[in-house]
C-alpha cells in the first residue's frame, strides 16, 4: 500500500481507539451502577435495574446504533455525531453484559463478610465501599477483560454510519486496491494486536488488584521444650 492509504488506515486506527476508550468509560459507568441496583434492597429499584438489564442484553447492538443514530433525530429534533452516537448505544448495550458481572461477584462475596458489616453499624453503602467491592472488583476483572474484547469488536458495527474507524477505513482503502485478503488480513491483525495489549494491560491489573489477597499467615516458631536434667542452661 502507499503512504496515503497506511495514513487511511491509521486514522481509522484512531478512530476505533478513541471509540472504544469512551464507550467502554460508559459501559463501565452503566455495569456498577445497574449493577449494585440490582442488589439494592428496595424490589422497585432492583426491578428497574433488572429490566433494563434484559432489554438491553436482548437486543442487538447493530440495531441499536440504527436506532440512536437514525430513529431518534426525527423523535427528539436533534442529532448525534456518529462518535457520540456510537458511544452511547455500544456502552448501553455492554454495559447491560457488564453490570451481571458486578451482581455476580458482589453475590459471591462471602455473607459472613456482610453480616460483620452489619455488626459494625456500617450503612449500606460503607459495606458496599469497604466490604464488599474490594473483595468483589478483582474477581470481575477476568470476565471484564473479555467483555472488553467483545467490546472492541463491536466498535466495527459503527462503520454502517458512514464513520472512519477501523472497518470503514480498511473497506475503503480495499475498493481503492481491489485486494480483499490482504487488507482484511492487515485489518485482523491489527484487530489482533490492540486485543493482546489490551489483554495484557487486563491481566496486570488483575495481579495488582489481588496483590496481598489470599496470602497465607505467617508460621509461628514453636517453643522447644528442653526435657530437665539435661545440663543445658
Amino acid at each position: 500500500m502507499t503512504s496515503g492509504l497506511w495514513e487511511l488506515v491509521l486514522q481509522g486506527v484512531w478512530v476505533t481507539v478513541q471509540l472504544l476508550s469512551f464507550s467502554s468509560l460508559l459501559a463501565t459507568a452503566v455495569s456498577f451502577v445497574v449493577g449494585i441496583a440490582r442488589t439494592h434492597r428496595l424490589w422497585i429499584v432492583r426491578f428497574l435495574a433488572g429490566f433494563y438489564t434484559e432489554v438491553f442484553r436482548g437486543t442487538s447492538a447493530l440495531v441499536m446504533i440504527f436506532w440512536v443514530f437514525f430513529v431518534l433525530p426525527p423523535a427528539f429534533g436533534w442529532q448525534l455525531v456518529p462518535m457520540w452516537a456510537g458511544t452511547l448505544a455500544l456502552g448501553l448495550t455492554y454495559g447491560a453484559y457488564g453490570s451481571e458481572i458486578v451482581r455476580g461477584a458482589l453475590a459471591a462475596v462471602d455473607p459472613a463478610q456482610k453480616e460483620g458489616g452489619i455488626a459494625l453499624s456500617f450503612t449500606p453503602w460503607q459495606r458496599m465501599k469497604l466490604i464488599l467491592l474490594p473483595q468483589a472488583v478483582p474477581e470481575m476483572i477476568p470476565p471484564f477483560s473479555n467483555l472488553l474484547i467483545e467490546l472492541l469488536k463491536g466498535t466495527a458495527l459503527v462503520s454502517i454510519m458512514g464513520m472512519g474507524d477501523l472497518a470503514f477505513s480498511g473497506n475503503l482503502v480495499r475498493l481503492a486496491l481491489q485486494e480483499s485478503a490482504e487488507i482484511y488480513t492487515y485489518i485482523l491483525l491489527i484487530y489482533f494486536v490492540i486485543a493482546f495489549l489490551l489483554t495484557r494491560v487486563m491481566r496486570g491489573l488483575e495481579k495488582k488488584l489481588k496483590a496481598g489477597v489470599g496470602k497465607a499467615p505467617k508460621k509461628k516458631t514453636a517453643a522447644v521444650r528442653v526435657p530437665e536434667g539435661s545440663g543445658v542452661s
